[in-house]
């Protein structure tokens, strides 16, 4: 799973480089964050904008990285597509998760 991280001041995001979120890359995708997460800021934001679609698998694997990451650290979403953001509001995973229009929302001085 390609996971491009970039820190802002005190906040990490975290882009996702892929389509799909789903049980053929949950496994990497949970890997790849837990080595992201694992060192620096205590906010993290999750760039799903280049993500089309999550199933139930993909929804598991972000839940479980903002476990992994413990009570004390914070996973925010950004520039979820139509889709993705459908998913989240049916499972009501939109009340867990504080999401953001876009990156710059979530992290103000993030460029691009």
């Amino acid at each position: 799973m390609d996971l491009q991280t970039t820190i802002h001041e005190s906040i990490n995001v975290i882009t996702v480089n892929a389509e799909r979120i789903d049980a053929s890359v949950a496994i990497q995708f949970k890997d790849a964050m837990r080595a992201v997460t694992d060192d620096g800021p205590d906010h993290m934001v999750l760039d799903l904008g280049q993500v089309a679609f999550v199933d139930s698998s993909g929804l598991g694997a972000i839940v479980a990285a903002m476990k992994q990451m413990g009570k004390d650290r914070k996973l925010d979403l950004a520039a979820l597509t139509p889709d993705v953001a459908k998913v989240f509001r049916l499972t009501r995973m939109d009340t867990v998760f504080d999401i953001h229009e876009n990156v710059q929302q979530a992290a103000p001085r993030a460029a691009g």
